[in-house]
């Protein structure tokens, strides 16, 4: 990028408003449940390679919570054309909405316990379907029963609810897209820095990353104890990165899921980045796509 620092992403005035507006902590979400209209509470527990997010979900949740599978509620079927985790058809994910009891105008918190990074699959989702207020419990479920706040065991079974989707909420970019923010904008890849470089790749079949991306792994969104990075040091790294203020910027990862964690991480500095769906489990499928490696 050739923008000078004063241009980058730095944390603005009304950081705290930007952050409370994609954020919620444990104590705000306990006295939102206490309310006579509380939020719908979503459990998105996931992690590449495990399939027992449901019964850690009946083990102790945040009360009232509805556990959501990622694998088959907050994505279309994988394929070598369209990735690991493609968009859901927006008719199936309105109706899995309902079946969480989502109801029209409802808020929404998302948690994991994963430091948000497979609940921000179902933040970016549902913002990208028109809900409007949809936050992430910042530091999940730790944060949750660190706070003193209490678990409960067993399924939550609501009834359903009636809302009414429409996607364009969010930006998205297809692969050629990607290709036209590595070379005018600013494209982050959200893997681990072992996968951009090309040293590992344990899930897809070609190593490396889209050329002209710039590796900024999600791990780096968030401190010690999970949660996210305070504003100023969030703009730091992003302004580190080469994210500027305003301008093009995207982000992909392995099948879309981490990289939406890196869209809620610039939605706190009030940076809107698009998101590749499709991310390195298409890209690399696609023998006319070029890889590079290294760091």
């Amino acid at each position: 990028m050739s923008d000078g620092p004063a241009r980058r992403v730095r944390a603005p005035e009304d950081a705290q408003a930007l952050r409370r507006a994609v954020l919620v902590d444990a104590d705000e979400l306990a006295a939102l449940l206490a309310d006579d209209d509380p939020p719908l509470v979503l459990d998105v527990r996931w992690a590449l390679g495990r399939t027992d997010g449901r019964e850690r979900h009946l083990a102790g949740h945040v009360p009232g919570a509805v556990y959501v599978d990622l694998d088959t509620e907050l994505a279309g079927p994988a394929s070598p054309a369209d990735g690991r985790h493609p968009l859901p058809a927006l008719a199936d994910l309105e109706q899995a909405a309902r079946r969480w009891g989502l109801r029209e105008g409802q808020a929404v918190v998302a948690y994991d316990d994963a430091g948000g990074t497979s609940a921000a699959r179902a933040w970016w989702l549902l913002r990208w379907a028109g809900v409007r207020d949809v936050r992430l419990l910042d530091g999940g479920l730790a944060a949750w029963t660190a706070g003193g706040h209490a678990v409960e065991a067993g399924d939550v079974l609501p009834e359903p609810g009636d809302v009414v989707l429409a996607v364009g909420g969010l930006p998205t970019v297809d692969a050629d897209g990607a290709v036209a923010l590595a070379a005018d904008g600013v494209l982050l890849d959200a893997r681990a820095v072992e996968r951009y470089a090309g040293e590992s790749e344990p899930v897809d079949p070609r190593a490396g990353h889209v050329p002209g991306a710039v590796s900024a792994p999600t791990t780096g969104n968030l401190g010690a104890d999970g949660r996210f990075l305070a504003a100023d040091a969030l703009a730091e790294r992003f302004a580190a990165l080469g994210v500027p203020a305003s301008g093009a910027v995207g982000v992909y990862c392995g099948s879309g899921v981490t990289a939406a964690h890196e869209v809620v991480a610039l939605a706190t500095l009030g940076v809107e980045a698009a998101l590749y769906p499709g991310s390195w489990s298409q890209w690399s499928h696609d023998a006319r796509r070029p890889v590079a490696t290294g760091r």
